[in-house]
């Protein structure tokens, strides 16, 4: 079939393109930092004062267990976690995209629309997250209201201008 991309690249760029899409409708540009060597995928850049920004790291998945007490689980390489913790000028979110289980059920294209389903949680690791010592990996909560979207990403967007992630 000559297929290119494997199923963890495509999760990858449907995470992409997800984000991409909520930031042309917000209004905002986004670019690929080259080389990535500090767990930003994306940044979404506004106008305005200040010229905010958001870097994001961009990670999708099939598994994200259900809820409990109101927060998503999702397991996090030590690498990423501790780069979103740096304190940094710019805010670093994680971007969290949830996909169907079923690889077929991912996108669909109708002649009226375009769906790429589930949704993406966003979750900032900068505040109240503690060192993690003698691990690969580390599970990051997600409180369950984080849903990015456009109306989320725009008051993200604010608070990197007034500084307030």
């Amino acid at each position: 079939m000559g297929i290119l991309l494997t199923s963890p690249d495509q999760k990858e760029a449907l995470s992409r393109v997800y984000v991409k899409a909520l930031a042309a409708r917000a209004g905002y540009a986004t670019s690929v930092p080259e080389p990535d060597r500090d767990s930003v995928d994306l940044r979404v850049q506004a106008g305005g004062p200040r010229r905010p920004a958001l870097d994001l790291q961009l990670k999708a998945s099939t598994k994200i267990a259900e809820p409990k007490n109101g927060l998503l689980r999702f397991l996090l390489s030590i690498k990423n976690y501790r780069d979103l913790r740096e304190e940094t000028q710019t805010p670093r979110l994680l971007v969290v995209l949830e996909l169907p289980t079923n690889e077929r059920r991912w996108m669909t294209v109708k002649s009226e629309k375009l769906v790429l389903r589930r949704r993406a949680y966003w979750l900032s690791l900068q505040q109240d997250h503690d060192e993690v010592v003698d691990q690969q990996t580390v599970t990051v909560r997600i409180p369950e209201g984080n849903v990015l979207n456009v109306e989320a990403l725009k008051i993200l967007m604010e608070r990197s201008r007034t500084g307030d992630i």
